[in-house]
């Protein structure tokens, strides 16, 4: 086993923080190892003029991530899950799913304020989450915003939105817990596949036996049917096919959003599984709505 590691990363102050959950996870458990971050700026962290939809999708923030894995540059990589593509390289296998922090999705108002000024737009690129934001509030304006987590705030408490919508994961990740004004329950929007999970990548051939441990199972099935889901719908990290599993005593319990491109509409479904049939849970979930929906519109 070597006795120096190198773990990819982001250079966005959230990133770095998820990658030294990683680093201080197998420096803590092999204290004789040497293990560095190597940081790095990506493509989707570049562009931040236009929509990810239209200049890739997130797979662009994975791009120099794997080219440095691939160059053994690096050892390992440190993702969100939702923010990698459905297909990974199978010369760049996931590794290990971390446990997962809260999986929802969260309202965030300007400081000091108490309430959401209806008038004035949210700050959302994420097409999944304006679709179901739509449900409750079917005139508000909503307006992209991209950068990071810290970039964001900055632009919301500037003035330029009403509100922002965020992962609570990332905010709790960077203690910013308190800035939340609301959650949104996973039945009232359903998360991006694999959100508040990261997933570590590794190379193939390589031995990751100082990850021992890590891995938490509940996390590894949910990731399964999850985007199995939205890789049966032909989804990418851009689309706004959602899914959010829970695993709860042996069983996958899943929810999923289908999304029509050509009729821009969209049916919710749940269905579960044994752990074992993760995989095969998101599929099926995938197919039937997507059959439903289709046989709704004749």
């Amino acid at each position: 086993m070597k006795n120096k590691i190198w773990i990819g990363s982001r250079e966005s102050r959230l990133a770095v923080l998820q990658s030294q959950m990683v680093q201080d996870y197998i420096k803590t458990r092999n204290p004789q190892m040497n293990v560095e971050l190597l940081l790095m700026k990506t493509t989707g962290d570049m562009i931040l003029d236009r929509t990810l939809d239209k200049v890739g999708g997130k797979g662009l923030f994975v791009k120099e991530l794997d080219k440095a894995l691939l160059e053994k540059r690096s050892d390992l990589s440190v993702h969100s899950l939702k923010d990698m593509p459905m297909e990974v390289l199978g010369e760049l296998p996931i590794v290990a799913y971390s446990q997962r922090e809260d999986a929802r999705d969260v309202l965030v108002l300007p400081k000091g304020a108490k309430e959401w000024e209806i008038n004035r737009p949210i700050g959302c690129s994420s097409l999944r989450r304006i679709l179901q934001m739509k449900e409750r509030y079917p005139k508000a304006d909503f307006q992209s915003v991209r950068g990071n987590v810290l970039t964001r705030l900055e632009k919301l408490d500037s003035g330029q939105y009403g509100a922002l919508i965020l992962a609570a994961a990332g905010l709790k990740r960077l203690g910013l817990e308190e800035r939340i004004s609301r959650y949104f329950e996973t039945d009232e929007m359903i998360p991006a596949a694999g959100q508040g999970i990261l997933a570590v990548q590794g190379r193939k051939g390589c031995d990751y036996a100082y990850l021992d441990g890590y891995e938490d199972a509940d996390s590894a099935y949910a990731a399964l049917a999850e985007r199995a889901f939205v890789r049966t719908l032909n989804g990418g990290c851009s689309s706004p096919v959602a899914a959010y599993a829970r695993v709860e005593k042996g069983m996958v319990y899943l929810s999923g959003l289908y999304y029509d491109e050509a009729t821009r509409g969209y049916l919710k479904g749940n269905d579960a599984e044994v752990t074992e049939q993760a995989e095969e849970l998101g599929c099926r979930l995938a197919r039937r709505l997507r059959s439903e929906y289709r046989k709704e519109r004749k």
